[in-house]
């Protein structure tokens, strides 16, 4: 548990958004997956993750029919302080655990090869990074610079199919 504190007062430390959204984001991704799994509709006919950056909420992951995802995004929209809600939710069957440990491989590729990314001021601590059967998702508050430049290291990362930038500009 200390560790995790540790991890997370060091992730704050260089974020751009102002604490109390960075503390929101957290409550929004606890609330919002909780509500998800309590949820019979979608509980056991889904496998949808939660990010939540500047309150916005991504969902990525798989469903098994447009009602799951549709649903699952609307109890999303539903949470306190939710500005909007990004729905990258595939519809077919889940991935497999193979998959999933190469989407994990890939967010770290991701990570490591931002901070390559030469610019001033850029801290690829700043860029929240989700990975969904290959699939590259950025968020951040970043600079259009920063954007372009980190964009431009993670889409050569091996096993990356597509890079999506979700970010918002300072």
């Amino acid at each position: 548990m200390i560790v995790g504190g540790a991890a997370v007062g060091a992730s704050a430390l260089y974020d751009r958004r102002d604490h109390l959204i960075f503390i929101a984001d957290q409550e929004i991704e606890l609330t919002a997956t909780h509500a998800l799994q309590q949820d019979k509709q979608i509980e056991g006919h889904s496998r949808i993750s939660v990010t939540s950056y500047n309150q916005s909420v991504l969902l990525t992951g798989q469903a098994e029919s447009e009602k799951v995802a549709h649903h699952a995004t609307q109890v999303v929209s539903q949470i306190p302080r939710v500005k909007r809600v990004i729905d990258e939710i595939s519809i077919g069957p889940n991935i497999s655990l193979t998959q999933e440990s190469e989407d994990l491989y890939i967010t770290s590729r991701a990570k490591l090869t931002m901070t390559r990314v030469k610019l001033p001021d850029f801290n690829p601590t700043r860029i929240k990074v989700v990975t969904e059967n290959r699939v590259v998702y950025l968020l951040g508050l970043v600079s259009p610079e920063e954007a372009d430049a980190a964009t431009e290291q993670v889409r050569y990362v091996p096993g990356v199919e597509r890079v999506v930038k979700l970010f918002e500009y300072k």
